[in-house]
């Protein structure tokens, strides 16, 4: 019974996906676009028109068909070597199927055949329709398209039908021993992302992981289903957070350990993900589970990008005490009620630099606005370490959003050389080490201060990650302020002959391997005792707590430890 009723179920079928494929159509038509339209156009095109008619959306007659003119026309129009076929080889309304590669003609008919040697397909010729190798026997019932190297399909395969007409499960239909591939709602598998750059761990660790700037990442196989349309949204969210987001695909099938590491190996379909700062400062991966649409993809990742500004109110910020400390003070003051997208991005990528704080005030009348001299909004207000403050920027307008960004960051790279001057000079006047009592970070302008020739020992806590910097800031805090016992010795004196300061390894690894060959690269955190008029160091990277850094230091204004000789003289970039 089953099998006499499949038959008669799946010629109809076949029919009706014949016709959709033998209709001429311009691709150029299909996502109505002109002939000259930049790839940018044909994506948003495309993008529109395929949420409009995706049949999970739009229960309309026509709209399965439609969807999959679309996919096709979108496959050859975003595929530069098949457009270029097209344009020269279709007339004005294009070639039946859109097809510039494999296609034929057989008693009148147009047929296709799969997209290469090795790929799953049939080629469909009226009375004729065969298997053309699929996994275990099974028949994939969609049309490819293009030469070997790519693939695409309608969007849906014969199983889809059948679940539609008659329900049950997506993963195949049962009819006359029939198993369909299991096609995702959003396309075809076996293509790969041309406009998203590849991710492996390499990558992540030196751009990714804790850098203070959000990623979004596609994780997929070469089995992935909907890849063109993942990768259409994905573009669509890039362009409209250009300069906030940076975008990357990891390949599960090439980067299967890392993947793994990570937990992101994807299903039938490839997965989204956020490296998020939303409830951690060293960022985490959050995966996107809502409707695959620019809009929502582009809130979930607002959402997640860096808040690391305080939100403070003017009427209550005590300025004596939050204005002075270890690292330089940054304000922006505006009329928005929730800190604006660009700060929260600065706040990311200088969080280790600047204290970030943002107000919202109501214009330029305002007491407190007067009282900080500023006469146009928005603006940002800095403050040195030492208190002295600075109206930075006045008056602010933005073209977009990546070139306010670029234009604020040069600000506020300018303004972190302006303190780091001002730190120095006020030691030089007053005889002490940068920041006294405090622990300042090494850069090209203070090195030669806090560990130049004149100081004997130099104590320098190195990190790679804002865990590691935060306990060895408190580590050396608590050293500082403590006498260590030594024996009597005319070079160490005093206790100011020993200085200490933190080195951000992940930004100057060159100082770390002109010490040692090895740049040790292998650990997040060390202290390194270097004596730069001897040229030597020492290093203690294991159980560093403030109980074993004690023990070390004291070790090594003794004598007690052993020295090695640098290999060059260390610098900082």
């Amino acid at each position: 019974m089953k099998a006499s009723l499949a038959m008669p179920i799946i010629v109809s079928v076949s029919i009706f996906l014949f016709a959709v494929e033998s209709k001429t159509l311009d691709p150029y038509k299909v996502l109505g676009v002109d002939r000259s339209a930049s790839q940018r156009e044909i994506q948003k095109a495309f993008h529109k028109l395929s949420l409009q008619y995706h049949p999970d959306k739009n229960k309309n007659k026509g709209a399965q068909e439609k969807f999959a003119e679309i996919n096709n026309a979108y496959d050859i129009l975003s595929d530069e070597e098949k457009r270029k076929n097209y344009d020269l080889y279709g007339d004005e309304k294009g070639s039946s199927g859109f097809d510039p590669g494999n296609s034929g003609q057989h008693g009148g008919y147009t047929y296709f055949t799969s997209g290469g040697p090795g790929q799953s397909g049939f080629t469909f010729r009226p009375g004729d329709w065969q298997n053309m190798g699929g996994q275990g026997g099974s028949k994939s019932f969609s049309f490819s398209f293009g030469g070997p190297s790519s693939q695409s399909s309608f969007g849906f395969g014969l199983d889809d039908i059948f679940s539609n007409f008659f329900g049950g499960d997506r993963g195949g239909s049962h009819f006359g021993g029939f198993g369909g591939s299991g096609r995702s709602q959003y396309g075809g598998a076996g293509s790969t992302p041309k406009s998203i750059p590849p991710v492996n761990s390499l990558v992540y660790q030196k751009e990714i992981s804790d850098k203070g700037i959000t990623w979004l990442l596609l994780s997929y196989k070469s089995t992935s289903r909907g890849m063109q349309y993942y990768e259409s949204v994905i573009g669509e969210v890039a362009a409209s957070l250009k300069g906030a987001l940076k975008v990357g695909s990891v390949n599960c099938d090439t980067e299967t350990s890392f993947c793994k590491e990570l937990g992101i190996h994807p299903h039938r379909t490839p997965r989204l993900l956020v490296y998020s700062y939303k409830s951690s400062e060293s960022g985490t991966l959050v995966e996107y589970n809502n409707d695959l649409d620019a809009k929502n993809l582009k809130s979930f990742c607002q959402d997640h990008l860096p808040k690391f500004s305080k939100r403070v109110n003017l009427d209550h910020f005590d300025f004596a005490s939050e204005t002075v400390g270890v690292l330089p003070k940054v304000m922006l003051l505006s009329t928005k009620r929730d800190t604006p997208v660009i700060w929260r991005v600065l706040s990311g990528l200088y969080h280790k630099s600047f204290v970030f704080y943002d107000a919202e005030v109501h214009d330029v009348s305002d007491p407190m606005v007067r009282r900080l001299g500023v006469d146009a909004l928005p603006a940002i207000v800095g403050w040195l370490s030492n208190g002295e403050k600075h109206n930075l920027k006045t008056g602010i307008s933005v073209k977009d959003l990546e070139s306010a960004i670029q234009d604020l960051s040069a600000l506020l790279d300018k303004f972190e050389k302006m303190n780091e001057k001002a730190a120095t000079a006020k030691s030089k006047k007053d005889g002490t080490k940068p920041d006294d009592g405090k622990i300042p970070l090494l850069t090209p302008y203070n090195f030669g201060d806090i560990c130049g020739q004149e100081t004997p020992v130099c104590i320098i806590g190195a990190f790679r990650s804002s865990k590691a910097r935060d306990n060895l800031e408190h580590i050396l805090r608590m050293v500082s302020q403590k006498s260590l016992s030594r024996r009597r010795n005319v070079a160490f004196g005093s206790r100011d002959s020993v200085s200490y300061a933190l080195l951000d390894a992940a930004k100057q690894q060159s100082f770390l391997t002109a010490l040692d060959k090895s740049g040790f690269k292998s650990v997040d955190q060390l202290l390194v005792a270097y004596k730069s008029r001897k040229g030597k160091f020492a290093t203690l990277q294991s159980g560093l707590t403030t109980e074993e850094a004690e023990k070390f230091i004291s070790s090594v204004l003794n004598g007690d430890v052993q020295f090695t000789k640098i290999r060059q003289k260390p610098t900082l970039k």
